[in-house]
């Protein structure tokens, strides 16, 4: 199960499993980000290869027209896998 919604404080928070099945979901989602935005994946378990492809085609938008998203909350699994996919370097980490 996955959902991503708007927080409170304006961050965008994802939930659940960020896979295959989920993706045209965020995708849709975070194609209608404009500007910076912060993700937060405190509540996300599992992110498939779809979901970092998602992530980097967003970023690679938002870059263009001088806007990015901020990643926050990533539990240390998530991390070694944003860290190994080279994530570091495109990313800013909160």
């Amino acid at each position: 199960m996955f959902d991503i919604r708007s927080d409170k404080d304006g961050s965008i928070r994802l939930f659940g499993r960020l896979d295959a099945v989920s993706a045209p979901t965020a995708r849709e989602f975070l194609s209608e980000v404009i500007g910076t935005a912060r993700l937060d994946f405190r509540d996300l378990e599992y992110i498939a290869s779809v979901g970092l492809g998602i992530l980097i085609a967003q970023q690679r938008r938002l870059l263009d027209t001088g806007g990015g998203l901020i990643l926050s909350g990533l539990n240390p699994h998530l991390l070694e896998i944003f860290d190994l996919a080279g994530f570091a370097d495109v990313f800013e980490y909160e």
